[in-house]
């Protein structure tokens, strides 16, 4: 990396028409160097099945690259829309508790063929329309992508399908798994019963490792598509999450962060935190650490972090730059915020953004101004800064 990226993510969906020029003003003024786009505005992109809107797509990319900020492209695959959940409710993810209704993200199948085959075909669109545009560095694959807890059919059929491959002969599956007891034992494979309620843990963590694997493939998938049109200059990378306790904490346990990282260019990361009295470094300094393992020897993106949040995560004064530079110790080389503007309605209308609700400047933006400032001072010294790990022996 040549230099430090000071992000936002930026919603001109959500926005008032004329936002965007003050928005990018004011971007300039805080010193954001880069926005992520189009991650979670599939409905926007595609309002109705084959009909394409890319006009916020292409006023973004033409403001921001006018302004220098760089942009890095999300593919738009982790919130369906509407008309396809009524036209094909199987793509619904069905978990323990029954399949999903419709209404909230992530609440697609991702091996099902069907939601596979409408979710490359908006990819290659997007791509096909953008790929040219010199605004955009990069790509996001998807956005904090798990295995939804699926038990669903395709699931389960492709997780009997792995064990046939393994096991030719029945006989050593049983033996393997110990399933005389309680008369668990399978002699045929077509009474191969679902595997949510079995109550043999080898069984059950077989089916979990099943699961992370198609995480892997996934992400894997679309990274191939992606790359088809992705130019020689451009990364690939994808924002991986943890465990929530309503802050990141802990390994993520329905994804292989490190099988699935194979199919990026760079390392990224969402990581949450509490602040004011509670802020500890402990999730900043796992989260990094994690994250830095997957590309060893390279730095990472924290591609989403909180500026204020909650109002009990309004940074006591100083924090918001302790943070920053604490994700670059750790050997980030971005930090973006989620998100730049603080939204009006609907289920995250109260995690406040950058700018809050009435869009004026605020203490936390100001301190945000003088990270920028400095992100721009120092990248020459910063940013390929490695974090050096002295284990004993």
């Amino acid at each position: 990396m040549s230099h430090l990226f000071y992000g936002v993510a930026y919603y001109d969906e959500y926005m008032p028409e004329d936002r965007l020029a003050k928005d990018i003003a004011l971007m300039r003024e805080t010193g954001i160097n880069v926005v992520r786009i189009a991650e979670s505005t599939w409905s926007t992109l595609e309002p109705e099945e084959g009909q394409y809107n890319f006009y916020h797509i292409d006023r973004v990319l033409e403001a921001m690259h006018e302004a220098g900020i760089a942009v890095i492209v999300g593919t738009p695959t982790y919130a369906v829309p509407a008309w396809l959940a009524a036209k094909h409710p199987d793509i619904l993810v069905t978990t323990v508790a029954g399949q999903q209704k419709y209404g909230p993200r992530q609440i697609m199948d991702i091996v099902n063929p069907t939601f596979r085959r409408y979710a490359e075909k908006i990819i290659r669109t997007l791509m096909a329309h953008v790929q040219h545009h010199p605004a955009i560095i990069g790509w996001q694959l998807d956005n904090e992508t798990k295995h939804y807890d699926n038990i669903g059919r395709y699931m389960q059929e492709g997780f009997v399908r792995s064990l046939q491959e393994k096991y030719p002969d029945l006989r050593q599956l049983n033996h393997d798994f110990g399933l005389d007891y309680w008369s668990n034992r399978i002699d045929r494979w077509q009474d191969f019963p679902p595997v949510e309620n079995t109550i043999n843990a080898s069984l059950a963590c077989a089916f979990s490792r099943y699961q992370r694997q198609q995480v892997t493939e996934y992400l894997a998938w679309q990274a191939a598509i992606v790359r088809e049109y992705a130019q020689p200059h451009q990364f690939v990378t994808h924002n991986f999450d943890f465990e929530w306790r309503g802050y990141s904490y802990g390994v993520q346990p329905r994804v292989d962060h490190f099988a699935a990282a194979q199919a990026l260019d760079i390392a990224g990361v969402d990581i949450y935190h509490p602040s004011q009295a509670h802020l500890t470094g402990r999730e900043i300094a796992f989260g990094g650490a994690i994250t830095r393992s997957l590309k060893p020897g390279q730095n990472y993106f924290v591609l989403e972090t909180q500026a204020q949040g909650f109002a009990q995560w309004t940074p006591f004064p100083g924090q918001l730059r302790l943070q920053a530079f604490s994700h670059i110790a750790s050997g980030a080389a971005m930090v973006s915020y989620w998100h730049w503007h603080s939204i009006h309605n609907a289920f995250e209308t109260y995690w406040k953004g950058l700018l809050s609700h009435d869009f004026s400047r605020n203490p936390t933006w100001q301190e945000a101004t003088t990270i920028g400032a400095d992100f721009a001072r120092l990248s020459p010294q910063l940013a390929e800064l490695k974090a050096e790990n002295d284990v004993a022996c």
